[in-house]
């Protein structure tokens, strides 16, 4: 389980969100794209608190489809255009997102995709995974650690290699290049 800290030697968060996150070994992370404003139906919602309801809707939907929810969520970026948005702002995401308290960034910016979006948003979730659900943990998957030792061959198949090799003619040295052949290939190069 993803677990929230905020230490006491920071000031408190000043709003629904935590310091830190910390997503535990061997976990599935989902990150999802920033999010508009705009419903299943296609349609653009009308003012930035329905737009952020939306957006807040729309990363729900995208955390259950992939086998999680809101208290999965580890980290999410918020981006307005209006600062006196803020309250509508806080009070929709609330609605949808409850008591659930991620790492989170909130930027005022100039402008977004387009004149009409008020609101985006991007998330970060985390799910851990039970070891026995991994596929290293589970017998069949697991290659053995130790190699079983290797089989010294038998005396006979050492007495006949070291046999062949003493019959082998044994290689010539190459012969050396003369200075006046090795001038001829560099200056043809």
């Amino acid at each position: 389980m993803n677990r929230a800290t905020n230490p006491p030697t920071v000031a408190a968060p000043i709003g629904a969100y935590s310091h830190s996150v910390e997503i535990p070994p061997h976990s599935r992370i989902l990150y999802i794209s920033g999010q508009v404003g705009i419903g299943p139906d296609g349609l653009l919602k009308e003012g930035v608190e329905a737009q952020t309801e939306q957006v807040c809707r729309n990363i729900v939907a995208i955390l259950e489809a992939n086998g999680m929810g809101i208290a999965d969520l580890v980290k999410v970026n918020s981006y307005i255009i209006n600062p006196g948005d803020l309250g509508a702002f806080r009070a929709a995401r609330t609605r949808v997102f409850g008591d659930a308290k991620p790492a989170s960034t909130l930027a005022v910016i100039q402008a977004l995709a387009g004149p009409q979006y008020l609101v985006e948003i991007e998330a970060i979730a985390a799910q851990s995974v039970a070891m026995r659900d991994l596929p290293a943990a589970r017998p069949a998957a697991r290659k053995s650690a130790k190699k079983a030792p290797a089989k010294k061959p038998a005396k006979k198949v050492v007495k006949k290699a070291a046999k062949k090799a003493a019959k082998r003619p044994a290689k010539k040295p190459a012969p050396k290049k003369t200075a006046k052949k090795a001038s001829k290939k560099a200056r043809r190069r």
